[in-house]
């Protein structure tokens, strides 16, 4: 009785399998199809590709220690408790208001591709309370009382940006995204600018300036570790920080940028 048994499980799994072979085959088309539907459906609603991921966007040094999971960051806040006090509304209204600021000045293909690289970063830099200016040109141009300046609203050839001074601008890391690709740059300030850090100052050197040559970082959060990602600008002889000799760690970094290059000098004024 247990052999008879056994044959007929044997059986059994034989036709099961079998049939199952048949199903799937005669699925197979169905499937395809379904499959092929589903993959067309996901491209188009991949109409955005994110700047991180175009082959041309510079990538940190310091990406390694970057969060990709935008959940984790949502369950985080989430799971803060609620402060009602005066200072801790306060701190969030601020926090919002950061946020919908840094979010306004994201990196904008349009208005490169239209104006040219020089003319969007005047514009980006003017419209916050910036200042440059161009090459033969005597004068910085800005913002006057009533929010106006004078700059060009369509592309002008062999108008080259030398001097940019983004002194006091509420300036956060989404922002250095429109200052890029200056060639003949060769002045660039960022003196007072309370949120200009170390992942700052890695976007900068990253942003293809080979002609800069005066880089001011006074009143910065830029620390010591931060001053290692000069070596990407070739070209720069001046470095302005509050105090170059604050302590050992600050004269250290400071001998091994020197002696790295013997051009650059980095020094407390100009």
């Amino acid at each position: 009785m247990l052999h008879l048994h056994k044959n007929r499980i044997f059986t059994r799994s034989i036709f099961t399998s079998a049939r199952r072979l048949n199903e799937d085959k005669s699925e197979n088309p169905r499937l395809a199809r379904i499959k092929s539907e589903i993959e067309q459906d996901k491209k188009k609603l991949l109409w955005r590709t994110p700047m991180s991921e175009h082959p041309d966007t510079f990538q940190s040094s310091f990406k390694l220690f970057a969060s990709t999971n935008r959940n984790a960051e949502l369950i985080e806040r989430m799971q803060q408790p609620v402060d009602l006090t005066p200072s801790g509304i306060k701190k969030w209204w601020q926090a919002r208001k950061d946020g919908t600021e840094a979010y306004m000045q994201k990196f904008i293909p349009e208005r490169h591709s239209t104006l040219g690289e020089d003319l969007a970063s005047a514009h980006f830099v003017v419209h916050r309370g910036g200042s440059v200016r161009f090459r033969g040109q005597k004068e910085w141009i800005q913002m006057d009382k009533e929010e106006d300046y004078n700059l060009p609203t369509n592309f002008v050839p062999n108008l080259v940006l030398e001097e940019i001074k983004c002194d006091n601008m509420n300036l956060f890391y989404e922002g250095l995204e429109n200052i890029r690709r200056l060639r003949y740059l060769k002045h660039l300030s960022f003196e007072n600018v309370a949120k200009f850090d170390d992942w700052c100052l890695d976007r900068v050197s990253g942003s293809s300036f080979p002609a800069l040559e005066v880089l001011n970082l006074r009143r910065t959060a830029v620390t010591d570790r931060g001053l290692h990602c000069l070596y990407r600008l070739p070209s720069l002889k001046v470095v302005v920080v509050d105090n170059p000799e604050k302590n050992i760690m600050w004269k250290m970094m400071v001998s091994l940028l020197e002696e790295w290059n013997p051009q650059i000098t980095v020094r407390a004024s100009y």
